[in-house]
């Protein structure tokens, strides 16, 4: 079998690791993200958190709130601020199933890969989720180890 060519556009520049832990996904959707030059430039440098950030959906517009972006050293003259609300692209379809399942259903919006797709271009993955309580967390976590255990039983034969 031919081995796969990678991209080099495509890039993860961020991670939100505890959203699983913390929230059941029960889907999520690939978004744009409004970006000043600045902050492109620092995120290919690697410089973002979205570890606490949500999303939400105010006056009719998707919003990133609570995300960092490491200031860019060279861009000295117009910096960007490092934690100010980003504006999220998505269709109007998307933006009112999105605005109904926060406000009906309980769930909230949260980042979980900020990264560059194959064409270069800053995309933010948001999912659709409800909090855990600490029971569930407890059950995810047993079943994780449970399924590492019975990896490393296979591997030995034992």
């Amino acid at each position: 079998m031919a081995r796969e060519k990678t991209n080099p556009n495509y890039k993860v520049v961020a991670e939100n690791r505890r959203a699983r832990f913390d929230y059941a996904i029960e889907d999520d959707l690939e978004c744009g993200i409004i970006l000043e030059g600045s902050e492109v430039k620092s995120l290919r440098e690697g410089g973002a958190n979205i570890a606490e950030s949500y999303a939400e959906v105010a006056d009719g517009e998707l919003w990133l709130v609570n995300s960092y972006v490491a200031p860019y050293k060279q861009a000295k003259t117009f910096p960007h601020l490092e934690k100010r609300r980003r504006k999220l692209l998505v269709s109007r379809k998307e933006l009112a199933r999105l605005w109904s399942d926060t406000q009906r259903k309980g769930m909230t919006l949260v980042p979980l890969v900020l990264y560059f797709n194959h064409k270069g271009i800053a995309k933010l993955k948001i999912g659709i989720a409800k909090g855990k309580r600490t029971v569930d967390k407890r059950a995810t976590e047993a079943k994780r180890d449970w399924g590492r255990q019975k990896q490393r039983l296979l591997r030995h034969g034992e």
